[in-house]
């Protein structure tokens, strides 16, 4: 209680922690999801036939197709996602201050691209696991684990209050990159001829 009279709200333990020390809890957090994700996707029992397991009705070269299509919706969107939040941020050049709309624009788009990725994601988790059979597919598995951790990381982040500056940048970062890792190591693979440029 305040000596006002007024009741103050509770501060849980957790916010009594130096900034720093939230910030690296809350990586944990993300890499602990980043795990339990490879774990499973290493247990997973693929399927004998990759085209076996459909995807909204598509099969075969067809699943390549729709799942690369949401990929690219994804990047797409996640690319929408950084240039709101340099607005947000007043790094966006001649573009002045972000009106009141942005920042729940930015949030709300950020859902949508992240609700594109998941039948993507769980098409692969299922259909594939986590594989190391060549490079374009290690980085691909790992990728997808570590960009959900980064997730959780990001939201886990937005809810905390009086964090280092560059935290919430460097997460929403992180996850434009990974998107960006994903779509390079899938969708371009598919649209270039089953070959990753380089």
């Amino acid at each position: 209680m305040t000596t006002g009279g007024g009741a103050r709200a509770p501060v849980s333990r957790f916010g009594q922690l130096p900034p720093t020390i939230r910030v690296a809890i809350i990586g944990l957090a993300g890499a602990i999801v980043a795990v339990v994700l490879y774990i499973i996707g290493r247990a997973i029992v693929t399927t004998s036939s990759y085209s076996s397991v459909g995807f909204f009705g598509q099969t075969g070269i067809g699943v390549f197709r729709l799942k690369s299509l949401l990929a690219t919706v994804a990047l797409g969107l996640a690319v929408v996602q950084v240039v709101l939040a340099l607005w947000i941020y007043r790094k966006l050049p001649l573009a002045g201050r972000a009106p009141k709309p942005v920042p729940m624009t930015h949030r709300v788009v950020g859902a949508v691209a992240v609700i594109v990725t998941l039948p993507v994601a769980i098409h692969c988790a299922i259909a594939y696991g986590v594989k190391f059979t060549d490079t374009r597919v290690i980085v691909h598995s790992l990728a997808g684990c570590l960009f959900y951790g980064a997730f959780v990381a990001k939201v886990l982040l937005v809810q905390s209050r009086r964090l280092p500056g560059w935290a919430l940048p460097v997460a929403g970062g992180l996850l434009a990159l990974l998107i960006a890792l994903l779509w390079y190591t899938s969708a371009l693979w598919y649209y270039n001829g089953f070959s990753v440029p380089i």
